[in-house]
């Protein structure tokens, strides 16, 4: 089975809980994590603040999340480890093929995320139709830019 795509490294992680405040507390005021950007999301429930640690094509976000609306889905604070977001070297790839070897993904397809990736979700539950989720882990993944893509064939080879 030769698969058409590579997962690179790991691109963020996110966090979510009742409180931005409180994540920063150990995030940025005890770890030393920058805050680069935030995104709030009405769709998305999320006020989020976007950190960063390390630097160039090795940086890695943590993202801190939490919800506009403690009472509406999507619920970011619920799940605290709320997903792991994977560089990918060609997602539109990776899509078609995961989608027709029985991967289910989350509705949404393929969209810019909070850090202008493109981006999407697998579902964290397998069903009749796609017989392969996330094991009840959310995972993003997302189009890693070419400078990125050259960094990690660097490493490799």
């Amino acid at each position: 089975m030769t698969r058409p795509f590579k997962v690179l490294g790991i691109q963020q992680i996110a966090i979510g809980g009742p409180s931005k405040a409180k994540l920063q507390q150990l995030w940025v005021d005890m770890l030393g994590l920058e805050v680069t950007s935030t995104f709030v999301s009405e769709r998305e429930n999320v006020d989020e603040d976007i950190c960063a640690m390390g630097k160039g094509p090795f940086k890695v976000e943590v993202d801190l999340m939490q919800p506009l609306d403690p009472e509406k889905k999507p619920a970011v604070h619920t799940t605290p480890l709320n997903h792991v977001g994977l560089w990918i070297d060609d997602l539109p790839k990776a899509v078609e093929w995961l989608s027709a070897n029985g991967v289910r993904f989350a509705p949404g397809g393929i969209r810019k995320g909070a850090a202008g990736f493109d981006i999407t979700f697998l579902h964290p539950k397998a069903n009749d139709e796609f017989p392969i989720g996330g094991e009840g882990v959310l995972i993003e993944l997302v189009q890693a830019p070419q400078e990125v893509v050259d960094a990690f064939a660097k490493l490799a080879g």
